[in-house]
C-alpha cells in the first residue's frame, strides 16, 4: 500500500471505487477506515452454506449461487396470494425451489438461465425444502468453492470458523468488505489504535482490548472469539451513550432552577377536582415530580404510561404546582410552563383539556401553532377560547400574563420569549430531536424543570440507556372503569366475517380506524418492493366493495399539517365514519366515538406499536374492538401476535417483543440512533447497568474527563443520539 493509513483515511484513497460502490458506502454511512473497521458482520457463514443445496436444513439463512429456471407467476392455494416461483440449480447439480411471495413481478424481471446469488431463509412445506423471499443479485459466474473462487483466502481465518457475512448494499458485497478490511489489517494500523475504554474496566468485565476485538469480530478463529468481540463492542456503545448522558445530567444539575413553593394541600385540592379518581400511580408520579421541583436543582424526568393511563392529568397537576408558585415572592405573578406536542391536533387537544382543568383558577392558557393562536381569557371565562393575533399572544407570553403556553414546534422559534419559564413539558419526546429540546429548555438564565412524556412502551434496559439523563417514572395503572379492548387476530380466511362485525358498529353510529403499513402502492419495477396494504388503494377498495354506504377519508404522513388537521377534524366531528390511515394516528388522538381499529399487516408492526395503536379506541364509554389482520399463517407470527391478547400492559409487550423479534428489528438505528450491535446490549440488563455504573463513577470523579482524554475525544466526536 503506497499511502500511510490513519483511522480518518477515506476508503476512496485505498481502493478504487466505482460510482455504485460510492453510493452504497454513502448509504451504509461508511466513509473512513475507522467506519469500515466498525462495520461489523451480522453473522458468519461456512463452506456448506454455499457449496451444496443438499446440506441445507430448514431455518438456515444461506447464500446460494446457481442458475435460475422454470420461472412463472402462480397463486398460493390457501390465501390466493400472487407470487413468483423458480428453481435454482447449484454447481453440484442439486436443485431447490425458490418462492417470492407477493412479488410476482420478479418472474418477469429475471430470465430463465440467469446466474444468481440468492440470500434468504430455507423453509419446508410437506417435506420439500424451498428458499423463501430471497434477495437476488445477477452474477457472471458461479463460484466453485469458498476458499478458491469466492473469498480468495484459503487460510485458517475462514476454515476454522467461517466467513463474515456483512449487511450489503447494491455495489458493496461481503467479499469486498472482507478483502478491504484484510488490506487495512495488513497495513499495521491496528498497532496505532488507542483503546478508549480504560484498561481497568476491560479487565473488570473480562472484555478484549480494541485491537484484539477488531480482529476477532472480522476474522474469528472460533465462535467464542466472535462472541467476546461482540460483547465488547456492545458494552462500548452503551458505555459511551451513558457517559454522554451522565455528563449532560451532571452539567444540568449544577445549574439553577426555579424552586416551587406551592403547598401540597393546594395540589391535592387540584387533584380532587379531576372528573375521575386519581390512581395510586398518578399520585406517586405527582409526588416524585413535585419533590424534584422543590429541590433547587432542575428536574429531568421521563413519564412513561400506557395510552389512557392519565399522563395529561399528571402533567396538569405539575403545571398547577408551577403556576401557583410566584417568582421573587410576588403573589400576583406566576411561573410559566411551555407544553410542546408533536402535532397540531395533539396540541389543540391538550389546550382543550387544560381549559377544563384550569377554568376555575383564573389562569390564562395560550395556544401557539403554525396555523394560528388562541387564548382562554381569565376574566370573561367563555365556554370557547378566542382566536388572537400571534403578535399579541407573544407580548402576553413575554410579559408573563399568560402562564401556560401550549404549542407545537412553533414554541421553539426565536420570537417566543418567556418572562419566567420554570417548567417545560415535551409530549412524545422521542419525536423531537435533541437540538429542538435544548432550544426550548435553554431560553432562560434559569434551567427549567423538564418533564418528558411518552405512551410508547419502552423496555427498561432501552429506557435506562437512551434516557440516561432522565429519572424514570412509570404510570403502570389504568383509571377504574376503563373498558379493556377486545382483540382478535384475523387470518385471511376470516376477513369477511370481521367486516360484518365492523358494519354493525358503524350502523350503531360508531366510527372506525383502519391502519395500513404504507401510503402508496409500491413500484413494481423495484426489486425489493414490499406489497403491503396501502392507505390510498385500500380506501378505494373499501369504498367500492366493502363499505360503500359509509363516508371514508384518508390520513398519512405525506399530507400537510393542514390537510391532516382537516381529515382528523372531520373524523372527530362525525362527518367521516371510517378513517384509513398509516400509523400517524398512534399518538394522542382522542375520539371517544371511535370504537373499532382494524390493523392491516399486523406482522409488519412491533407489538408495542400495535398496542399503542389499539389504545386509540379506549377513550369512550362503549366497548372497544381491535382486529389485527395478518397475511401470514406461520406459527411464529401467531404466537407473537397472541401476546397482544395475553399481556397485561404495554411494557410487558415491549419486553416480549424485544426478546422475540430482536432489538435491531424492534428499535433499530433509524429510530434510536443505536447500532444493531449496541442494541444487543439492550437485551442484557446487567450489561446496561454495568455500563451505567462505570460511566457514573467516571463522571463523579472527573466530570469534564480531564484525565480521560480519549474518552473526551470519543464523546465529542459522537453524533447525538436522536429520537425521531
Amino acid at each position: 500500500m503506497d499511502i500511510k493509513l490513519s483511522p480518518e483515511t477515506e476508503l476512496s484513497k485505498i481502493s478504487r471505487l466505482v460510482d455504485s460502490q460510492k453510493e452504497a458506502l454513502k448509504k451504509l454511512r461508511v466513509k473512513t477506515v475507522l467506519d469500515l473497521l466498525y462495520y461489523f458482520p451480522s453473522r458468519y457463514g461456512n463452506v456448506a452454506e454455499i457449496k451444496n443445496i443438499s446440506s441445507f436444513q430448514k431455518g438456515d439463512f444461506i447464500s446460494l449461487y446457481g442458475k435460475i429456471d422454470k420461472l412463472k407467476i402462480s397463486k398460493a392455494h390457501t390465501s390466493n396470494m400472487t407470487m413468483a416461483e423458480g428453481e435454482i440449480t447449484d454447481s453440484s447439480g442439486s436443485k431447490m425451489k425458490v418462492v417470492w411471495f407477493n412479488q410476482p413481478y420478479i418472474a418477469k424481471m429475471l430470465k430463465n438461465g440467469d446466474l444468481l446469488k440468492l440470500s434468504g431463509q430455507v423453509q419446508d412445506k410437506k417435506g420439500r425444502m424451498y428458499l423463501s423471499n430471497p434477495e437476488h443479485e445477477t452474477i457472471k459466474e458461479i463460484p466453485i468453492s469458498v476458499g478458491d473462487s469466492l473469498w480468495g483466502d484459503t487460510g485458517d481465518n475462514l476454515n476454522k470458523f467461517g466467513f463474515p457475512v456483512y449487511p450489503e448494499s447494491k455495489g458493496i458485497t461481503s467479499k469486498w468488505i472482507y478483502h478491504t478490511i484484510d488490506k487495512i489489517f495488513h497495513s499495521g494500523i491496528l498497532e496505532e489504535l488507542e483503546d478508549p475504554i480504560p484498561k481497568e474496566i476491560l479487565e473488570k468485565y473480562n472484555l478484549p482490548g480494541l485491537r484484539t476485538a477488531l480482529v476477532w469480530i472480522h476474522t474469528p478463529h472460533k465462535q467464542s472469539d466472535a462472541e467476546a468481540a461482540r460483547k465488547r463492542f456492545a458494552f462500548e456503545e452503551v458505555f459511551f451513550i451513558q457517559l454522554q448522558k451522565m455528563k449532560e445530567r451532571k452539567n444540568n444539575r449544577s445549574k439553577k432552577s426555579f424552586i416551587l413553593h406551592t403547598e401540597d394541600k393546594e395540589i391535592e385540592g387540584f387533584i380532587k377536582r379531576f372528573p375521575f379518581q386519581a390512581t395510586e400511580a398518578q399520585i406517586r408520579a405527582i409526588s416524585e415530580s413535585v419533590k424534584d421541583m422543590k429541590s433547587g436543582m432542575p428536574m429531568s424526568r421521563l413519564l412513561e404510561g400506557d395510552v389512557g393511563s392519565g399522563k395529561t392529568a399528571v402533567a396538569a397537576s405539575l403545571v398547577y404546582a408551577a403556576t401557583m408558585s410566584s417568582p421573587n415572592s410576588n403573589k400576583y405573578a406566576h411561573l410559566q410552563t411551555a407544553y410542546m406536542a408533536p402535532t397540531e391536533i395533539l396540541a389543540k387537544q391538550h389546550f382543550e383539556s387544560f381549559i377544563k382543568y384550569f377554568a376555575y383558577t383564573g389562569v390564562s392558557v395560550g395556544l401557539i401553532t403554525g396555523s394560528g393562536c388562541q387564548k382562554f381569557p381569565s376574566k370573561v371565562r367563555p365556554t370557547e377560547p378566542t382566536s388572537i393575533s400571534k403578535t399579541q399572544l407573544l407580548k402576553w407570553v413575554e410579559s408573563g400574563d399568560i402562564p401556560i403556553v401550549i404549542g407545537t414546534h412553533a414554541l421553539i422559534s426565536k420570537n417566543v420569549k418567556f418572562k419566567n419559564l420554570a417548567f417545560v413539558i415535551i409530549d412524545e419526546q422521542h419525536r423531537f430531536g435533541t437540538e429542538q429540546r435544548q432550544k426550548l429548555t435553554r431560553k432562560d438564565d434559569f434551567v427549567p424543570h423538564l418533564l418528558s412524556m411518552t405512551a410508547t412502551p419502552i423496555p427498561r434496559t432501552l429506557a435506562l440507556t437512551i434516557f440516561g439523563d432522565l429519572d424514570l417514572t412509570l404510570l403502570d395503572q389504568m383509571p377504574s372503569g376503563r373498558k379493556s379492548v377486545l382483540t382478535e387476530i384475523v387470518l385471511p380466511s376470516n376477513r369477511e366475517n370481521t367486516y360484518e362485525k365492523i358494519r354493525e358498529e358503524l350502523k350503531a353510529g360508531r366510527q372506525v380506524y383502519i391502519i395500513c403499513p404504507r401510503i402508496d402502492e409500491p413500484d413494481p419495477t423495484k426489486e425489493m418492493a414490499i406489497l403491503a396494504k396501502s392507505v390510498k388503494s385500500e380506501a378505494e377498495r373499501l369504498n367500492k366493495y366493502v363499505f360503500p354506504e359509509f363516508i371514508i377519508d384518508i390520513m398519512h404522513g405525506k399530507m400537510s399539517p393542514k390537510e391532516k388537521d382537516e381529515s382528523m377534524k372531520d373524523f372527530m366531528n362525525g362527518k367521516t365514519q371510517i378513517l384509513v390511515s398509516t400509523s400517524v394516528v398512534e399518538v394522542g388522538v382522542n375520539n371517544p366515538n371511535a370504537t373499532v381499529i382494524l390493523i392491516e399487516g399486523g406482522e409488519r408492526f412491533g407489538l408495542a406499536q400495535l398496542h399503542q395503536l389499539r389504545g386509540r379506541v379506549i377513550r369512550g364509554e362503549h366497548q372497544p374492538y381491535c382486529y389485527v389482520f395478518t397475511e401470514s399463517n406461520s406459527q411464529k407470527t401467531a404466537e407473537r401476535l397472541k401476546a397482544l391478547k395475553t399481556a397485561k400492559n404495554g411494557f410487558e409487550l415491549a419486553e416480549f417483543d424485544l426478546a422475540q423479534r430482536g432489538s435491531g428489528k424492534l428499535y433499530g438505528e433509524k429510530q434510536w440512533g443505536i447500532s444493531d450491535i449496541g442494541m444487543e446490549a439492550i437485551k442484557n440488563l446487567k450489561m446496561v447497568e454495568a455500563a451505567r455504573n462505570e460511566a457514573g463513577h467516571i463522571i463523579d470523579i472527573d466530570p469534564e474527563l480531564v484525565s480521560y482524554h480519549k474518552l473526551r475525544e470519543k464523546i465529542e466526536s459522537r453524533k447525538e443520539i436522536h429520537f425521531e
